[in-house]
């Protein structure tokens, strides 16, 4: 026998890590249902129960009568027993949430990002994060862990973060951060977290291959694969923006394109929102936003119509190269560029029918401005399960 399955703690530890993953999946349970689905004993069971129920992570929530024997006792897990952050940090847009052990929000906060220095930034954040943990009438420190959801990518042995050219510099956020918060804090692309928000709650709930590319003030692509997140060698995968644009929009200054293409990746510098608004104005059209764009050819505007069908284009061809590599059961379109699916969508079809016989299925996010946040909840609740029985096997 393995020396770590014969430690009685671990055993005990694991027998209540199988319990509070089946109430949490399935919700409130007697001894004997509990024994039943998890294959445990019910003497195991009880012991498990009442070591939980001691340190507050389950609570009796009812009883079960009106079946043979004696009245059975519910359990549930004790989802307020512990809280997690979710912090979304956009561009324009800082959002914050605290969750209970099952992800309900309990508090949640969106603040203006006004910051122009990675100082600003943090200490932003971190009021934020508190207003967020006082509507939940909880302590901040009493956190279990945050995940923030940030463009670019965290290298955790150099602390600082790449690929991340529309957040305020100098370099050194990631540590100004965790300063900001004090808490146990993790670091990931916000992409990625739309994915894993998409999975849990969206449009790719149920779906084992998926990919959700977002189009807005910049471009990025989330990666799931047999259910997992994937995020490659160095956590760059899905760094779509630097796929080579197959067209450019009109009016292009190539010059100027060249520099934007380098610092943002050829397809951002196309295809993403600024893109779109440079495209309008070379058409003639006095727009300030893609969503001014959108909205003049969804009015009937000729013009904006044809900067949205070029979009839809490029959209189209960034599509048939994701399916070409991933080959996924379908792509999710997110971010304020993305959505507009009712606009884009034949023109996006046409493209991908120009390119050869990949038919991939495209749909729309469900989850609007909340996909990073909805997917960092999700990432923390599963670090703080972690944490919490890492601590419990010490």
């Amino acid at each position: 026998m393995r020396r770590d399955l014969a430690n009685p703690r671990l055993l005990r530890v694991l027998n209540e890590r199988r319990l509070l993953d089946q109430l949490h999946e399935h919700g409130p349970a007697s001894r004997a249902d509990l024994a039943k689905s998890t294959g445990l004993s019910k003497p195991t069971v009880s012991a498990a129960l009442a070591g939980l129920e001691e340190d507050g992570l389950v609570h009796l929530v009812g009883e079960v009568s009106g079946r043979p024997g004696p009245v059975s006792s519910l359990y549930d897990m004790n989802a307020a027993s512990t809280h997690v952050a979710g912090i979304d940090i956009g561009r324009d847009w800082i959002r914050v949430a605290v969750a209970d052990l099952r992800g309900a929000f309990a508090g949640r906060t969106d603040g203006r990002n006004t910051a122009r220095t990675s100082t600003e930034l943090a200490d932003l954040v971190g009021e934020l994060a508190r207003a967020a943990a006082a509507e939940a009438e909880v302590e901040w420190r009493s956190i279990t862990c945050a995940v923030v959801g940030s463009p670019g990518v965290y290298d955790p042995v150099r602390g600082g973060l790449d690929f991340a050219p529309n957040l305020p510099g100098p370099p050194g956020l990631a540590d100004r951060l965790r300063t900001a918060l004090g808490v146990d804090l993790v670091i990931e692309n916000d992409i990625n977290l739309a994915a894993v928000g998409e999975h849990a709650h969206g449009a790719g709930r149920g779906t084992a291959n998926f990919a959700l590319v977002s189009i807005g003030t910049g471009v990025g692509m989330g990666i799931v694969i047999n259910g997992e997140l994937y995020v490659g060698a160095r956590g760059a995968a899905g760094e779509v923006s630097y796929v080579p644009a197959t067209e450019q929009p009109p009016g292009a200054d190539p010059v100027a394109h060249d520099a934007d293409s380098f610092a943002h990746g050829a397809t951002e510098a196309a295809t993403a929102a600024p893109g779109v608004v440079r495209a309008a104005r070379a058409a003639g059209l006095e727009l300030e936003t893609a969503r001014e764009v959108f909205a003049a050819a969804a009015d009937g505007n000729e013009t904006a119509r044809s900067v949205v069908e070029a979009e839809g284009r490029r959209i189209g061809g960034l599509l048939v190269a994701v399916a070409a590599v991933l080959d996924p059961e379908v792509i999710v379109l997110s971010g304020g560029v993305g959505r507009n699916l009712d606009l884009l969508g034949a023109s996006v079809e046409r493209r991908i029918a120009e390119l050869g016989p990949l038919r991939p299925k495209v749909v729309a996010s469900l989850l609007g401005d909340s996909g990073v946040l909805l997917g960092a909840v999700a990432h923390a609740k599963s670090r703080a399960w972690d944490l919490i029985f890492d601590a419990r096997r010490r």
